[in-house]
C-alpha cells in the first residue's frame, strides 16, 4: 500500500466534490440552515394555539374559564355556537374546542358533578399533546378558586425542589442544534462517500483506476479519509460558528474528544456508504438505499427519543449501529462534560463496528471491480 497513491486519490476525490455544485449545496445546508432551524422552528411548548368557547351557561364561572386562556400559550379564544364547532374544527380552524354545558355553575355548586367537554385536533401533534394537559389545568385551577372563593397556592406537606441538570434554562434549542449536527454527519458521510464511487462509475473514471498502479484497498481508503474529512470540517464550522456562535449553546466537554469519536464514526459510516454503492447501480438507486438505512439510524439511533423507551428488540440491534454509540458519547461529551473514562465504551464501540464495515465493503468493493 502506498500513502502517496492513497494521498494523491484523495485529491482527487476533493477536486470531484468541489465540481459538484449539488453537493456542496447540500453541506452547506446541512450544517448551517438545517441546524438552525431544528433548533429554532419546532416549538415543544404550547405555543399560540387556537382554541373555541362553546359557552351555553353563561354564568360568571364559564365566563371566568373563557379569560383564563391568552398569549402566549393560546391566542384570544373565538366564542362559537354549538352548531359551529364541528364546521370549525373540521377546517382546521380551531386546534381545542371547549363546550361549557348549560346550567354548568348551578349543578357544580349543587354537587352533581358536570361535565365539560374538550375536542382535541390530533393532528397538530406537536400543540394537540400537551396542550390537553394546559386545557386541563387551566379549567381546573378556576374551578377550584371559584369553589374556594379566593385565590391562593396550594399548600403540600412536601416541597419539591427542582433542578434542571445541563440545560438550566430549559432552551430546547440546545438539544435540536446538537441532533441536527449528530443527524448531518451520519447522513453526509453516507451521501458523499457514496456518491464518490458512483461518480466514478457514471463518468467512467473507474476503469481508468484498474489500469493503473493502485489497489483496492488504496482507492477506499482514498475515499474515506476525503469525504471524512470534508464532513469533520464542515461539522467544525457548525459546531463552532452555528451552535456555539449564533444559537448560544454551552458546551461542556472537550472538543478534542468529541472529534475523536467523530473520526472513528465517519470512518464506518463512509465505508458504509460505499457499500451501499457497490450494491446500487445508479445513483436513483442509491437514494432509495439511502432512505430504507438513513431513516432507521436516525430515527432509533436515541437522538430523538430516549433508547430505553424503545423495544427490547430494537434496543438489541441498534447497539450494532455506529451512529447509537455516536449519540450517546456526544450528549455525554458536550452536554455533560464526561470525559474519556466514561465514554471509552463508546470510543471502542466505533472502532470495532468501523473495522468490521471496512472489512465488509473493501471485499465487497474488490468484488465490484472485477
Amino acid at each position: 500500500m502506498s500513502w502517496a497513491n492513497i494521498y494523491q486519490l484523495g485529491i482527487k476525490e476533493l477536486r470531484g466534490l468541489l465540481r459538484d455544485p449539488v453537493m456542496l449545496v447540500l453541506i452547506v445546508f446541512s450544517f448551517t440552515v438545517s441546524v438552525y432551524t431544528s433548533a429554532t422552528s419546532i416549538p415543544e411548548t404550547l405555543n399560540r394555539a387556537t382554541i373555541a368557547i362553546v359557552d351555553e351557561d353563561r354564568s360568571p364561572l364559564s365566563g371566568r374559564i373563557a379569560t383564563s386562556f391568552y398569549p402566549p400559550y393560546f391566542i384570544k379564544p373565538s366564542m362559537i355556537d354549538a352548531a359551529e364547532m364541528d364546521r370549525r374544527m373540521d377546517n382546521g380552524l380551531d386546534t381545542f374546542a371547549l363546550n361549557i354545558p348549560p346550567n354548568f355553575q348551578r349543578d357544580l355548586l349543587g354537587a352533581k358533578s358536570p361535565v365539560i367537554q374538550l375536542n382535541v385536533d390530533a393532528t397538530r401533534m406537536s400543540q394537540a399533546f400537551t396542550g390537553g394537559g394546559y386545557v386541563q389545568s387551566i379549567v381546573s385551577g378556576d374551578i377550584r378558586e371559584f369553589l374556594q372563593r379566593y385565590r391562593g397556592a396550594t399548600e403540600l406537606p412536601v416541597e419539591l425542589s427542582l433542578r434542571s441538570r445541563f440545560n438550566p434554562e430549559l432552551n430546547k434549542g440546545w438539544f435540536g442544534s446538537i441532533t441536527s449536527i449528530i443527524n448531518s454527519i451520519t447522513m453526509l458521510s453516507i451521501i458523499l462517500a457514496g456518491a464518490a464511487l458512483i461518480r466514478e462509475r457514471e463518468h467512467g473514471t473507474i476503469e481508468h483506476l484498474l489500469v493503473m498502479p493502485v489497489t483496492p484497498l488504496e482507492i477506499m481508503i482514498s475515499k474515506v479519509w476525503s469525504m471524512g474529512l470534508v464532513v469533520l470540517l464542515s461539522s467544525t464550522f457548525s459546531l463552532v460558528v452555528i451552535a456555539q456562535g449564533l444559537l448560544h449553546v454551552p458546551l461542556q466537554g472537550s472538543m478534542l474528544l468529541f472529534f475523536c469519536g467523530t473520526a472513528l464514526l465517519l470512518f464506518a459510516t463512509t465505508s458504509l456508504g460505499i457499500f451501499l454503492a457497490t450494491v446500487a447501480g445508479s445513483m436513483p438507486q442509491f437514494g432509495l438505499l439511502l432512505m430504507l438505512v438513513l431513516l432507521p439510524l436516525q430515527v432509533l439511533s436515541g437522538a430523538s427519543t430516549p433508547r430505553e423507551s424503545m423495544p427490547d428488540i430494537v434496543q438489541n440491534i441498534m447497539f450494532l449501529a455506529p451512529n447509537t454509540h455516536f449519540v450517546i458519547l456526544s450528549q455525554a461529551v458536550l452536554f455533560r462534560g464526561a470525559g474519556l473514562d466514561v465514554i471509552w465504551p463508546q470510543l471502542l464501540m466505533l472502532f470495532l463496528i468501523g473495522a468490521a464495515l471496512f472489512a465488509f465493503s473493501l471485499g465487497r468493493f474488490r468484488a465490484f471491480l472485477k
